[in-house]
């Protein structure tokens, strides 16, 4: 054995022709590549436990004991550390990029407002004054403006009534409060809606001054800059005088003096505790709180102002008390009503008068005020009793002398509800009322009021015309059958005068709009307004002049300046005055025995015209004396059929309600007739040569009496023939 070992202590490996340095290289375990075959060794826990040399179980050995519990603390806090620098280090980063876009929200919003080095208190809007002939104020458009009032000279409590309900920290703010908008988030937190608001008196002026009322997230940054802005620019006592006097009372007055005006009918100056509690509490919701429109809810809030202003110590609990006890009375604002159609009107024409208004302006006028309310009284009160009756929504009324002033104008039932005019730019069939066009043709072409002309059925091209009740008297005079409204008559005196001639005439005497040529004509197929046709009405009454309705005579600037002054025009002579006085003397017969008997005025002579068009659709009544000229008109806007409402009922009960109070007091004066030679008289005497048709009997062997109005019932026809033959030939009278 020991030779062996010592042997192979000294034995050498073959080298193999290797050389010397090479011949000792030997692979290690870590130069050898590990495959997959290779096992990781067991950690101490799986490795399974030794035994002792006498046969006990001995534990695995194990690494070094660990930590100590204060070296676990300490790696506790410096996590936090880390935890804590990373907060800090994100949150300066946020902060950073919030400030970025903060300053380019700035940017971008100041971008959109006008360069403020050119920003100025814009002026206030022109102001448009609408008086009547007797000088009463009518009417308002644009703002209400009362002159400024300096803040001096308005009493100490009505700017504190507004600091002490609109912005109490109004002299400590920079222009935004933040305090006042964390206590109105707050409140409106709890209250789950809008229910107090954030602005201050300089925002709330430099929206008045520079924006819209839109509620956008960009206005209420721009308000905020330009808040900012006014702060700079002007004091305090500068801004709130600013406020007072261009804030928005509702009922079209802007500024206390004109609101003041409005409601109370004194200056600013002179308002009462009470009075400027109720103008502070209308800021927040000037339409709603008006207090000629809801009186109990102005109220309410002045009392609310009245305690913000005691809560402040701006008056003493006793002074709120005496003003609870003694409430403002306000007063019923001039231009309420019908009268606004009249002011809607003047605003068309003014541009033709003076050209772009860019101040404030009066305008007098020619209406009426008493009359003006007699016409709005005689349209509502009608309705109101009998629009369920016969299906009749809307009516229009307008009045004017001989010489086409305008007296009074009704463009509808109510101008809350609709300010669509009907008695301007309404344009509906006249029905029969178009007839006197038709007869003044004929009688210019030779005929005369006792020329006679037969009463009988007619056709033309398929189209039959009818009366009223369907009867046909015969052998008639033009004046019988004017005032019977016979409806075979008018088209054989139409197709005998030429419709085209018709048509010249109407022009001639003042209607301006489209006519149509054609047989229907006669008839009043073709569309027109109430105050173009009580117009062409109008050479009937003042003996053959033309005329021009009009309603502006002056128009003055608010210290005196005259802008226009309506001239004295050559009228010309559009109807000869025989034509004149037959005329007169026919349609006289229309309110004696014809389709208006209800139309009288004691001690005047009226004449004038019904109409009713196809289905009942419009029914009108123009009649005229010396005086006035008055035109009225109802239906539906919509044009439907009303029920059965003729000329010769409800507009004529309008017409004589109306006329019969317009000329109480007025000297009485005659229709041009005399002059002509051709009186009533003449005209009766004429008309008895005439054998007038026996009335049919009635079935109970009675006389029926002699029919009062007239229709025209067409054919059916059916498909898109028939239509049109109903929209071209369909039933007037």
């Amino acid at each position: 054995m020991a030779w062996g070992r010592k042997k192979s202590r000294g034995r050498k490996e073959p080298l193999f022709g290797l050389p010397a340095a090479l011949a000792d290289l030997r692979l290690t375990a870590a130069d050898r590549i590990p495959n997959a075959e290779d096992k990781p060794k067991k950690s101490a826990k799986s490795q399974p436990k030794r035994r002792s040399e006498d046969g006990d179980d001995e534990p695995p050995r194990e690494r070094k004991a660990p930590a100590s519990r204060s070296g676990a603390k300490r790696r506790s806090k410096s996590r936090v550390r880390l935890h804590v620098g990373r907060l800090v280090y994100w949150g300066a980063v946020l902060g950073l990029w919030g400030m970025i876009a903060a300053v380019g929200v700035v940017v971008w919003v100041g971008a959109h407002l006008p360069p403020i080095q050119s920003l100025e208190i814009p002026k206030r809007p022109p102001t448009i004054q609408i008086v009547g002939v007797d000088g009463s104020v009518l009417a308002q458009r644009g703002e209400m403006a009362g002159a400024n009032v300096a803040l001096k000279d308005l009493p100490p409590y009505l700017p504190k009534a507004f600091i002490a309900i609109e912005d109490r920290r109004f002299y400590s703010h920079f222009g935004i409060d933040p305090v006042g908008i964390a206590r109105a988030a707050i409140a409106n937190v709890l209250h789950r809606g809008v229910s107090q608001g954030g602005s201050t008196l300089t925002q709330q002026l430099a929206k008045n001054l520079f924006l819209t009322q839109e509620r956008t997230l960009q206005r209420k940054l721009q308000e905020v800059e330009l808040a900012l802005w006014l702060e700079r620019k002007h004091s305090k006592n500068e801004i709130l005088e600013l406020y007072l006097n261009r804030v928005y009372f509702g009922s079209g007055a802007y500024g206390v003096e004109a609101a003041a005006q409005r409601y109370f009918g004194k200056s600013a100056r002179n308002v009462t505790l009470a009075e400027a509690a109720m103008l502070a509490g209308l800021v927040k919701s000037p339409s709603r709180l008006a207090p000629n429109r809801n009186p109990e809810g102005a109220e309410q809030r002045a009392q609310i102002v009245l305690a913000a202003m005691a809560d402040a110590k701006f008056i003493t609990d006793a002074q709120a008390q005496a003003s609870i006890g003694h409430p403002a009375i306000n007063v019923k604002p001039a231009g309420a009503g019908t009268v606004n159609y009249v002011a809607d009107w003047i605003g068309e024409v003014l541009d033709d008068l003076v050209g772009q208004i860019d101040q404030s302006i009066t305008v007098e006028t020619t209406i009426d005020p008493k009359l003006q309310s007699v016409a709005e009284a005689a349209i509502i009160d009608e309705l109101a009793a009998k629009s369920v009756k016969f299906n009749v929504s809307q009516g229009a009324l307008v009045a004017m002398t001989p010489d086409g002033a305008v007296r009074a104008m009704v463009g509808g039932r109510n101008y809350a509800e609709s300010q669509y005019n009907r008695a301007v730019t309404a344009r509906r069939q006249p029905g029969s009322a178009f007839k006197p066009f038709v007869y003044l043709t004929a009688l210019e072409a030779g005929l005369t009021p006792d020329t006679v002309r037969q009463d009988a059925p007619i056709e033309i091209k398929g189209w039959r015309p009818e009366n009223y009740t369907h009867e046909y008297f015969g052998a008639v005079t033009l004046t019988q059958a004017l005032a019977m409204s016979l409806n075979t008559v008018a088209v054989r005196l139409g197709l005998e005068v030429g419709p085209k001639n018709v048509v010249r005439t109407a022009h001639r005497l003042g209607i301006a709009s489209k006519l149509e040529p054609n047989a229907s004509i006669a008839l009043g197929t073709s569309e027109v307004s109430v105050i173009e046709l009580v117009g062409a009405y109008a050479p009937f009454a003042n003996g053959g002049l033309a005329v021009s309705p009009h309603v502006v005579t002056r128009i003055k600037t608010l210290e005196g300046k005259l802008l226009y002054m309506r001239q004295p025009e050559d009228r010309n002579r559009v109807i000869e005055p025989r034509y004149v006085a037959m005329m007169n003397t026919m349609m006289r017969e229309t309110l004696v025995s014809g389709t208006a008997k209800k139309a009288d005025i004691p001690g005047w002579t009226a004449a004038g015209k019904t109409g009713t068009s196809q289905d009942f659709r419009d029914a009108w009544f123009i009649g005229y004396t010396a005086n006035l000229v008055t035109g009225v008109w109802l239906g539906n806007d919509d044009n439907s059929p009303t029920r059965k409402a003729t000329g010769g009922g409800l507009p004529v009960e309008v017409w004589t309600r109306f006329m019969r109070t317009a000329h109480e007091g007025v000297p009485v004066a005659n229709l041009p007739n005399a002059q002509a030679g051709w009186g009533p008289s003449n005209l009766m005497q004429a008309a008895s040569q005439v054998t007038a048709p026996t009335p049919p009997a009635t079935a109970n062997g009675g006389a029926r009496p002699a029919p009062t109005r007239a229709n025209v019932r067409p054919e059916p026809a059916a498909g898109l023939d028939g239509w049109l033959m109903d929209r071209l030939f369909g039933g007037h009278r």
